[in-house]
């Protein structure tokens, strides 16, 4: 028998990614003894600076702004009990069309084979049980989030490993739900235009689409902590001005699309682990 412990490996863009889309899972993984890996590809530098300062504007200092955030990433591992926190440092693309998409050292400008080779070795050192990372369009389109999924669905094919492999998603009815809570709770939130509607609408999947869904409301606390430990970037203060308890119940539930599958575990399903244990 093998008595290599169970994995989970978590690939993110950014720090603070793994707060929000997968914060739950590794903590309750980590809490059930699973050992946790999280990657994240790239420096965030392109993240607010302190006092809210924006990327392009006087006084925002990139390398600054990486070391801040790697401390924040450190600080959100230890609330949610990563075990492995491996950091591929590239340089943070920024949104799409930002000049920085195409900056020398950009994680989007990065040929595919020599990220894929990179995490590639990972895998072969941690043997993963379980990958997660983003869709083919980066969840929202995202340019360091769509070249995490093009390096790591590479990686796989340079390994010999089968792993179950998941994308994470939002079902439609939360994607509902997350709209009326901003509403809630955003002071000075205005109604998008109808164009920035139709792209929300086509955010995430529709419920029935979705395999894989992941009780995670124990843990709520640690999620929230783990996204409050990113105080720097003004786009979490929305979900921190929630309170934990109405965090938890809108973002209690983790969903994920299972692309690969080697157990058979029959769908849909409430753990990343399903035929595995």
């Amino acid at each position: 028998m093998n008595d290599r412990p169970l994995t989970l490996m978590a690939v993110h863009a950014h720090p603070d990614d793994e707060a929000t889309g997968t914060g739950g899972v590794l903590a309750r993984y980590a809490a059930e003894g699973i050992r946790t890996v999280l990657v994240t590809c790239t420096d965030g530098g392109c993240g607010d600076g302190p006092g809210g300062v924006k990327p392009g504007d006087p006084g925002h200092d990139p390398a600054a702004v990486s070391a801040m955030r790697r401390r924040e990433l450190e600080a959100s591992c230890g609330i949610l009990k990563v075990g492995h926190l491996e950091m591929l440092d590239y340089a943070d693309s920024g949104m799409m069309g930002w000049p920085t998409n195409d900056a020398p050292g950009s994680f989007w400008r990065t040929p595919v084979e020599e990220g894929a080779a990179r995490l590639a070795e990972l895998m072969r050192r941690y043997q993963p049980d379980v990958v997660v990372t983003y869709d083919e369009n980066g969840f929202y389109g995202h340019p360091d989030h769509i070249q995490a999924n093009r390096i790591t669905m590479r990686a796989l094919t340079m390994t010999e490993a089968t792993p179950k492999v998941y994308w994470t998603t939002a079902p439609r009815s939360m994607m509902q739900r997350f709209g009326e809570a901003m509403r809630e709770f955003g002071a000075d939130w205005q109604e998008p235009d109808p164009a920035e509607t139709a792209a929300m609408a086509e955010i995430g999947l529709p419920d029935e689409e979705i395999t894989t869904w992941v009780d995670t409301t124990a843990f709520g606390h640690q999620k929230f902590d783990a996204l409050a430990a990113h105080a720097s970037q003004g786009e979490n203060i929305f979900f921190l001005k929630m309170g934990q308890a109405r965090f938890t119940e809108l973002m209690g539930v983790e969903t994920f699309v299972r692309v690969r599958d080697t157990t058979g575990a029959a769908v849909p399903e409430n753990d990343l682990f399903a035929g595995l244990r």
